[in-house]
């Protein structure tokens, strides 16, 4: 068998996996196309060594006894090898990747057929082929956590609206009547909240998006370099240098936590590390020195060296609903790892914000809070707790969470104090 991977080289791109007939078995994306082919063919892991192996081992044994060559195209990243994939998919149908999943069970990418388009990530079930709805939809894709990285990789190249409302100037000057939402402040969102962007600029701008998910990474290159020379010849600096950063970060695409998920082996492989949960507070007094904290459990122990803390930026006044949402909008703004549960220090009202941000990022994680009651003499769970976590574990967490906000906070507090005497 190793002849069939031995010439492969160690890049980004997409594997076909074919019989001897030619029929298209299995399409598959890889960081290293050497190592993931090659992972294939190893011995497949015990059952004493593996206890989740089962169906997904046999059907891969299955598919490796009926390869006869495998065919590749290199891509440029990780991420474009996750795109053509996609494409390739759609285009081949190949059995071995749609027999544990049907098309409603896929994710697609849309584009909706609204003045300011949003980008939204659904699922194949809650597809609607009404062109009033959507203009454009890429997919499918297979794996959530790829397709939301891709997600965030892009948007930081070209910024989306997720506003239903927006403001039109086509003026391109700020309406100062509304506040810059967070994702404008964090340089993801091109200003549709306050009028920043034209219909125009934003319809160029999503029509490169579209074309970076039809796989025309260079059309798009081409086409921002001529808009650059004309921005330049025209004293447009600022234009110009911000057209060179788009070229710059698509030819340096850096998808280092998407590569994260691609190079694991063909079988599947028991779980380390634990159940991750991380514990969220606020700290302030009367809405000043303001910070928020991040704490992790994993193994029911602290993991320090996860801890996290945030300078409150965008709230002001006692409003710890909203520092809450920062916190949270913030930390998922970040390819740390995914948790499995988080735990905030709080009733209804924060957890239900903590869910709304998760909603509109995509992300499925189980949110529940902790409440100290009316006379704050008891400790109330607001939703639904894992039966693998117990109640004291959870209060360990909200109390370790409360205890390094608190010292955030104290430490913010004392150096604001040196600074002014």
């Amino acid at each position: 068998m190793q002849k069939l991977y031995k010439n492969i080289p160690e890049t980004p791109g997409v594997y076909i996996m074919k019989d001897a007939h030619g029929l298209v078995l299995y399409i598959g994306k890889a960081a290293n196309l050497k190592r993931r082919v090659s992972s294939y063919f190893m011995r497949p892991p015990s059952s004493n060594q593996n206890l989740r192996a089962g169906k997904h081992d046999t059907r891969i044994q299955k598919m490796v006894s009926g390869i006869a060559r495998i065919d590749i195209k290199e891509t440029d990243s990780a991420l474009e090898a996750l795109i053509l994939e996609s494409k390739l998919i759609k285009q081949y149908q190949p059995p071995f990747n749609i027999q544990e999943k049907d098309d409603k069970s896929f994710l697609y990418v849309a584009f909706t057929n609204e003045e300011f388009p949003r980008v939204l990530l659904i699922r194949g079930k809650d597809m609607q082929t009404s062109e009033d709805i959507y203009q454009y939809a890429a997919g499918p894709f297979v794996s959530a956590s790829s397709v939301r990285e891709a997600l965030r990789i892009i948007r930081k190249i070209f910024p989306w609206n997720d506003h239903q409302k927006v403001i039109a100037n086509n003026t391109n000057k700020t309406n100062n009547a509304n506040k810059p939402c967070f994702n404008y402040q964090i340089g993801l969102c091109p200003g549709t909240c306050i009028g920043k962007i034209s219909k125009k600029e934003y319809a160029q701008a999503v029509k490169n998006i579209i074309l970076f998910f039809q796989g025309k990474k260079e059309k798009i290159v081409k086409n921002l370099e001529k808009e650059m020379n004309t921005a330049s010849k025209r004293l447009e600096f600022e234009r110009a240098e911000k057209i060179r950063r788009q070229v710059f970060a698509l030819s340096h695409i850096n998808d280092t936590a998407l590569l994260k998920n691609e190079d694991a082996p063909a079988y599947d492989q028991p779980a380390s590390g634990g159940k991750r949960i991380e514990g969220y507070d606020i700290s302030n007094i009367s809405g000043t020195n303001s910070v928020g904290v991040m704490i992790v459990f994993s193994n029911n122990k602290p993991e320090k060296s996860e801890y996290r803390k945030f300078h409150i930026k965008t709230v002001e006044g006692q409003n710890d609903t909203g520092m809450l949402k920062e916190v949270v909008k913030r930390r998922f703004h970040n390819s740390w790892k995914r948790p499995d549960l988080i735990l905030v220090d709080g009733g209804l009202g924060q957890v239900n914000i903590v869910k709304d941000v998760l909603k509109e990022i995509h992300i499925l994680v189980p949110v529940i809070g902790m409440a100290k009651g009316v006379k704050r003499k008891r400790t109330d769970i607001i939703g639904e707790k894992p039966l693998w976590v117990s109640l004291q574990t959870l209060i360990r967490v909200r109390d370790e969470a409360h205890r390094f906000a608190i010292a955030f906070h104290r430490k913010k507090r004392r150096a604001g104090f040196l600074k002014k005497s």
